[in-house]
């Protein structure tokens, strides 16, 4: 099922997401904040500076399956420590102190940044959708980047290495009705 299916529920979504945000607004605080020692080394200082992550006992997930997008009902309820909207994400508190997380996450504010938020979500929904959770090809890139991150790899540039494979990601869908 194509990603034309989820257009009518982007302006509901984007919504939600805004409101979601407008109410942890006061929560958020700069990634840089952390003080994380190995962030710096894969991540500009700006994107550490602009980036905004919020502290939660209960990540904020859209009710999907309530707007009849039962597909996504696992998704609803699948345990994860953290979910990116924009340029803020949400991690669990308990969780808030670990680096691998927040790199995971960074991974995802780079791709709603190079895909914008109408892209984006019609991407994720798209192969969330086909692919499931661990396979969908915007979360593989963040766990195999992250999975680097965590072996210990040399440091380089995953702004650059994200955008290469967003924009590619984005071409490849640019078919199936992710472009317009």
């Amino acid at each position: 099922m194509g990603p034309h299916r989820y257009l009518r529920f982007l302006p509901i979504i984007l919504d939600w997401i805004q409101k979601t945000l407008d109410a942890h607004a006061h929560d958020k605080r700069a990634v840089s904040s952390f003080k994380f020692p190995r962030l710096p080394h894969y991540f500009s200082e700006g994107l550490l500076d602009t980036a905004n992550v919020v502290p939660t006992d209960r990540l904020p997930v859209p009710p999907l399956s309530e707007l009849g997008l039962q597909e996504f009902v696992g998704f609803e309820k699948q345990p994860v420590a953290g979910i990116t909207y924009f340029d803020t994400y949400f991690v669990d508190r308990g969780a808030a102190g670990d680096e691998s997380l927040h790199f995971h996450e960074l991974v995802h504010v780079i791709q709603w940044q190079v895909l914008g938020p109408r892209d984006f979500l019609l991407l994720y929904a798209a192969e969330l959708a086909e692919f499931g959770y661990r396979d969908c090809p915007l979360e593989a890139m963040a766990y195999d980047h992250q999975r680097r991150f965590d072996a210990g790899a040399p440091p380089y540039s995953v702004e650059a290495a994200v955008w290469r494979q967003t924009l590619a990601l984005k071409a490849r869908a640019g078919g199936n009705g992710t472009e317009h």
